[in-house]
């Protein structure tokens, strides 16, 4: 064996506290389920990744709960006994084992990236092809608030952090009336930042039509995934008719996702959540497809805590595609974190943490405290 060879993967259900409810199109999360996975090799390295959908098996089909009996039973056993720098076969061979999954296997996929940088005493950034930036824009996510609400947030996280723009949850509710608050809160701003929405995939062709139109008047800057995830032809309808950016969020879970998107001509900017995409490499695939495309690429959040958020700003450090900023914010949502360090926010960006591997540890008195019994 060499200290290279994976000769653990151990899993841990957290339930880590929002800051404040965080409303999503059909859900309202006040608490974040986090698997954090810890790949031990037989040198003594420790990489960290984590099991994370955007509040529950709503969005995407899986929960915290069954990546866990996924990567304990199926993705574990494959690992175990080989040395983490065959990662790329590895994540092959789940596919013969595996079917889709692609959030259990983006916990595993980073867990492995970490533990194989913080080996070589290197940067994930560095595995992933190098320095491109330090640090990324990041947009805030208020999800579904009433309009004071709203007003008063966006204030306070321009004083605290510097946000430029602000992305709002629609869909749960009648389109009229949250479409009037959208335009409301734009007329309240009068362009001090942008605005930008997420439908989470919950109009119809109709309703899209009738109300993003509405929208785009009052100064929306980016439409996120109206329509549902399968209707490509509506989404490239809105996409030529409107007038302002689309972004397709739940159309793109893979590299041949984002080759239909582009040979459609349905969305302007790509949505790269490294969770739903099933990890590191395979966002590195869809990001080269949506750049040869022309296409614009967004470092999207599926409310990652510390070490997803890093795998992901990694990531978009390492890669030139990622034009149009990030909403990495995850930790920021969270009312504690789990690490002797936090990533840090200031001036509107998320900035690279120094150190190797993805440059974070676990405070493992807190990872106590929010783990399950």
């Amino acid at each position: 064996m060499s200290d290279l060879t994976i000769a653990q993967v151990n899993t841990s259900l957290l339930d880590v506290p929002l800051i404040r409810p965080h409303g999503f199109a059909t859900y309202t999360a006040t608490a974040q389920p986090i698997l954090l996975v810890e790949v031990v090799l037989d040198g003594g390295v420790k990489g960290y990744g984590e099991g994370v959908v955007p509040g529950g098996p709503w969005w995407g089909g899986e929960s915290a709960e069954t990546m866990k009996v996924i990567i304990d039973g199926h993705l574990a056993p494959i690992m175990k006994g080989r040395e983490v720098n065959e990662l790329v076969k590895i994540l092959d061979d789940f596919e013969g084992s595996v079917a889709n999954m692609r959030f259990a296997k983006a916990a595993v996929d980073v867990a492995m990236h970490d533990a194989w940088a913080r080996a070589l005493g290197i940067q994930v950034r560095d595995l992933l092809g190098g320095r491109f930036r330090d640090d990324i824009d990041v947009t805030w996510a208020l999800g579904v608030l009433p309009l004071d609400q709203a007003v008063a947030e966006i204030e306070e996280r321009i004083e605290s952090h510097g946000h430029k723009s602000f992305k709002l949850k629609m869909g749960s509710g009648d389109p009229d009336v949250d479409t009037k608050r959208i335009a409301e809160l734009s007329d309240a701003l009068n362009g001090k930042v942008g605005l930008r929405i997420d439908v989470n995939a919950r109009w119809d062709r109709i309703t899209a039509l009738r109300f993003l139109p509405r929208l785009a008047e009052a100064g929306v800057e980016l439409f996120e995934q109206p329509t549902p995830a399968h209707d490509i032809d509506t989404l490239r309808e809105i996409t030529t008719r409107i007038g302002v950016p689309v972004m397709a969020d739940e159309s793109v879970c893979s590299p041949a996702d984002a080759l239909a998107v582009a040979k459609a001509q349905a969305a302007d900017v790509i949505a790269l959540k490294t969770t739903k995409l099933g990890g590191l490499q395979e966002s590195k695939k869809t990001a080269a497809i949506a750049e040869a495309a022309g296409l614009a690429c967004h470092g999207a959040t599926s409310l990652e805590g510390p070490f997803g958020t890093a795998a992901s700003l990694h990531f978009a450090c390492a890669t030139p595609a990622i034009t149009f900023g990030s909403e990495l914010f995850g930790p920021m949502l969270l009312k504690e974190s789990y690490t002797t360090e936090d990533l840090v926010y200031e001036d509107g960006v998320v900035r690279l943490p120094e150190g190797p591997g993805l440059g974070l540890e676990p405070d493992w008195d807190k990872v106590k405290a929010f783990a399950r019994d």
